[in-house]
């Protein structure tokens, strides 16, 4: 297995350094896997993030000049929102309009794929943050479509499908990793938080091997701690198809498979704040 890349610098505001941004129930919900373990209170304390991107500065790059910002065409489509006495960043996908298409799907998302302290490599062992807000969320109900909207991912480079990422799932929030087959709900029902925050934490072992894990928290509004949802372990986390070297993150709102003859809902918008990396390795 190759040794990590260390990474010793904290992403950098061009106005400034940035500043480090700060289920209680037992796991219900489908478990495709067979390496999973139960969840238990997690932990909030943890080492310094490498990666902050908070939206402080208003700007759709957070003052992060390599940061990947939406490819789709619409004015729209990507946006820095209010967010309380800050900032967030809102993504929107409309079916049927090109205008809100990405590489040849409906999405618009941003990304870490070109810096530094956002990639992965085999050898890494990272914890991922983040906030997360469905604006005016169109709840399913039955009859509608069963498509789910990913909002946040683990993506392998060059074109390859994700390690893993997390999505709504009718009305529950679902963490899957598509190539392994493993899939668990981490929120049961959402509905109650629909334009609230939401806040996710993902530490991952970055393995080619069957050594490595995958550890997903969430913490709902009222709650001030973590709650570690699903472990698990003994599995193979860098997995990329086509050759790869590395792996980064994306979040977002990207809608596969979706289209208005399948009567999805033709409108979604997320919003997401405060995403961190953090390299356990050091803690």
């Amino acid at each position: 297995m190759k040794k990590s890349t260390k990474r010793s610098v904290i992403a950098v505001a061009a106005a400034g350094a940035l500043t480090l941004t700060g289920l209680t129930a037992a796991q219900a919900g489908q478990n495709d896997g067979n390496n999973a373990v139960a969840g238990t209170c997690a932990d909030d304390s943890g080492p310094s993030a490498l990666l902050t991107i908070d939206y402080a500065n208003g700007e759709l790059d957070s003052g992060i000049p390599d940061l990947t910002t939406t490819h789709a065409t619409a004015a729209d489509a990507s946006s820095v929102v209010t967010s309380g006495n800050d900032h967030a960043v809102a993504h929107k996908v409309t079916l049927g309009d090109p205008a809100y298409v990405s590489d040849g799907a409906p999405r618009s998302e941003s990304a870490t794929n070109d810096v530094h302290e956002g990639k992965f490599v085999v050898g890494d062992e990272q914890r991922y943050e983040f906030g997360v807000l469905l604006k005016d969320w169109k709840p399913f109900e039955p009859g509608d479509s069963e498509n789910g909207d990913i909002i946040f991912q683990g993506k392998h480079a060059g074109g390859n499908q994700p390690s893993f990422y997390l999505m709504t799932k009718r009305n529950s929030i679902a963490f899957r990793s598509p190539v392994l087959g493993l899939q668990v709900s981490v929120v049961d029902d959402f509905r109650p938080h629909i334009d609230q925050w939401m806040h996710f934490r993902v530490d991952v072992s970055w393995t080619d091997d069957s050594t490595g894990y995958y550890k997903v928290s969430s913490k709902l509004p009222g709650e001030t701690r973590y709650t570690l949802r699903k472990t698990y372990e003994n599995v193979k986390t860098f997995h990329p198809v086509n050759p790869a070297d590395f792996g980064y993150l994306k979040w977002g709102l990207y809608r596969p498979g979706q289209s208005l003859e399948k009567g999805d809902v033709p409108t979604r918008i997320v919003q997401h704040d405060d995403i961190r990396v953090l390299d356990l390795s050091q803690g």
